[in-house]
């Protein structure tokens, strides 16, 4: 017999108070010698023989009372056995956990493996009894605390309202926290149900598992139903990845899509699959692909962007027998509008810049201004998401384009027609750029004439500039007068002169990028604005250098999102999700520069608004590892199991197998309360019949 309440063990101290008042309270009678009455004598001691065995009697009831209404509320159980009529089933402490994970959305002869689990649960939490508690833990509640209810209709609804998550959870992280809520029962038996597929890749998230003893101890019952066994057919989208970095209305954008074959080969192989491309939810794309069981392939595929803002991409396969990986999703952002400002020490220097910029500007994208160099404090730069600077004599704050390239500004600076190695070092050097190795040349002196060597092709200012049908080449200019640039090895060169150095080159800093030119833009110094590649090549570095990063992270549902608050005035947030519903989020009072956001069970697409304006997008995928069709084998978890050292019962319920009479097999134990309580008031009745009489009896002899 054990105790499910031991605690209250420490009662049966209690039990010492009614020999203590016994003790204290012995009364000795008084002696009164009757000379004629001798013959009463006998008598006498006769009937305070009687008293004293039933005191002591007395004694013994109520010492064993206290010790029967202690042990009830220990709960005294017997193990194995089942006494009818006076005893009571053990109480039971169930954690049902469900696997919701997309894997699950398989579909065999009997449903889906999620119905299937849903039906088994019901009928698991029909087994249980008045009394006991349970409770649902889903392997996509990552982080969520659950308790033990006794509520049971109420777990029965929320069975009803499982569905398949996109988020990823390991059964694993689901068992720790199912012995974390067990440990906090004192009912006698204590079952985890594991309703899975058992994917390979769910079981957990690494190898490194902890010593689970103390919460899975010899008294846990683990149970596991596993749905798996049909060989899957699966294909899934893994990436989609943007090639272009420069981003304009009308022009093509380019994608890497890597599509997977999951099955096996019992399952079959992708024939003329089709991927399509949607752009704002219209197909604007399709390849067809051929893969065998386990195969990859990467996709090129290109599509034009009909309209400026954030852009929302999906690419999808063909159904098979696992959707939700089916698609991927990518968002960028579309410039409707480029605000730039053109600084220069002397007026004229700007000439071609501003001719190449609006000859260019055909949608009328780019918002262009032109200011004296010695304005530039006065201006909020912000406003701006390029500034070209064609001149260095003058600049009277430094500092103020630091930070602005630093916040994810694009600078683009060159020497003015009247700038010395000096101070265009200076320059360089306040923007933590490598100094340049001096200049050569001289201002409309054709004897020295310096021409291109090498350009990088490669480099997004170049994209769209050449036709496809047209070798990529470049007239030189004749350079009359230039600053040998160096890298230093922070920055990357697009186009090298015949001396090999650097003509035009790119550095990052912070969130923002710099192109540094060798040459001013005037004809003095060389014969480039005349070139029919100066207009593209200073159209095409605008664009670049205000286009933001292509989101290099993808994220998979579960994940926290940043969003970023910088220039928002309102004070909430409003994301739209994929399906369409909202979410407010509160901002005011923040002085940290994101929010994080977490509610990204769903993957899509999700735009963030701040009042009227998109102030942000990003999108949620899948994760990958989802979409393998490989299962855990009954020996792979039984060491699983061995590897968190649990010590309870394990029982692993087959298919065709009766889970009902399993656990009722497995499950055992009768408390014994009642039983000790019915005794307990017996005993309290006869103490009440004798105590009366022994106090009559002691009133006739104290007479």
């Amino acid at each position: 017999m054990i105790f499910l309440n031991s605690a209250v063990l420490f009662g049966l101290f209690a039990a010492s108070i009614p020999i203590i008042i016994h003790l204290l309270n012995l009364r000795k009678l008084k002696k009164i010698e009757f000379s004629t009455l001798t013959f009463l004598k006998e008598l006498q001691k006769n009937k305070i023989r009687k008293i004293k065995i039933k005191q002591w009697l007395l004694l013994a009831l109520r010492v064993s009372i206290i010790l029967l209404l202690v042990f009830a509320f220990a709960r005294p159980t017997l193990e194995g056995i089942a006494i009818g009529g006076t005893t009571s089933a053990a109480k039971t402490s169930a954690v049902f956990i469900i696997d919701n994970t997309f894997s699950m959305s398989v579909v065999d002869g009997n449903g889906s493996y999620l119905n299937q689990a849903k039906e088994t649960l019901k009928d698991l939490l029909n087994q249980l009894q008045e009394g006991d508690d349970a409770v649902l833990v889903l392997t996509s509640d990552t982080g969520n605390e659950k308790k033990l209810s006794n509520n049971l209709s109420d777990i029965h609804k929320q069975a009803e309202n499982i569905n398949i998550s996109g988020k990823k959870g390991y059964l694993h992280n689901a068992v720790v926290k199912a012995a974390k809520i067990l440990s906090g029962s004192n009912n006698f038996n204590k079952e985890i149900y594991i309703l899975s597929d058992f994917q390979s890749t769910g079981l957990a998230e690494d190898q490194s598992f902890s010593d689970l003893s103390e919460l899975l101890n010899d008294k846990i019952k683990m149970y596991t139903f596993n749905y798996s066994g049909k060989d899957v057919f699966n294909t899934g989208i893994d990436g989609l990845e943007l090639n272009t970095q420069i981003f304009e209305k009308d022009k093509p954008v380019s994608f890497n899509l890597t599509v997977t074959n999951y099955s096996k080969e019992t399952a079959g192989r992708l024939e003329n699959g089709v991927v399509s491309l949607y752009i704002n939810g219209e197909r604007s794309a399709q390849q067809s692909v051929t893969l065998g069981a386990g195969e990859s392939a990467v996709l090129d595929i290109e599509a034009a962007v009909k309209n400026a803002g954030y852009v929302d991409v999906f690419a999808e396969l063909e159904d098979d027998e696992i959707l939700m990986d089916n698609r991927h999703y990518v968002s960028f952002y579309v410039p409707e509008e480029i605000p730039a400002a053109i600084f220069t020490d002397i007026p004229g220097d700007a000439k071609f810049l501003e001719l190449a910029l609006t000859a260019t500007n055909t949608e009328n994208t780019l918002k262009i201004s032109t200011r004296n160099i010695t304005q530039l404090p006065s201006v909020n730069l912000s406003q701006f998401d390029v500034l070209i600077i064609a001149g260095t004599e003058k600049i009277p704050n430094f500092d103020a384009l630091k930070s602005f390239v630093e916040n994810g500004g694009g600078l683009f600076l060159m020497p003015g027609s009247g700038s010395s190695n000096l101070n265009f070092n200076n320059f360089l050097t306040s923007l933590n750029l490598p100094p340049s190795l001096g200049e050569s040349g001289k201002a409309d002196n054709p004897e020295n004439i310096m021409s291109f060597q090498s350009t990088e092709f490669n480099h997004p200012v170049f994209q769209n500039i050449f036709s496809n049908n047209e070798k990529k080449g470049i007239e030189s200019p004749e350079i009359y007068k230039y600053f040998r640039l160096n890298t230093g090895g922070k920055g990357i060169s697009i186009i090298d002169l015949a001396d090999d150095s650097p003509f035009l080159c790119e550095y990052k800093s912070g969130k923002g990028k710099i192109f540094v030119m060798a040459s001013a833009p005037v004809l003095e110094w060389s014969s480039l604005p005349l070139k029919s590649i100066f207009a593209p090549l200073v159209n095409k570095a605008v664009f670049y250098l205000a286009s933001k990063d292509a989101p290099k992270e993808d994220y998979i549902a579960g994940s926290e999102v940043n969003i970023k608050l910088s220039n928002l005035s309102l004070p909430q947030l409003r994301i739209i999700r994929p399906d369409k519903s909202e979410e407010f989020i509160n901002i005011e009072g923040r002085t940290d520069n994101y929010v994080s956001y977490n509610n990204t069970d769903l993957t899509g697409n999700y735009t963030v608004y701040s009042g009227d304006k998109i102030a942000d997008n990003f999108s949620i995928n899948t994760y990958t590892g989802e979409s393998e069709v490989e299962y855990v084998e009954p020996e792979e978890f039984e060491s699983y199991l061995d590897k968190i050292n649990f010590k309870g019962t394990f029982i692993a319920v087959g298919k065709n197998e009766n889970p009902a009479n399993i656990i009722l097999q497995a499950r055992f134990g009768s408390e014994l309360w009642k039983l000790f309580l019915i005794i307990a008031l017996i005993l309290a009745f006869v103490e009440m019949a004798i105590a009366r009489n022994a106090k009559k009896e002691l009133v006739q002899v104290s007479a």
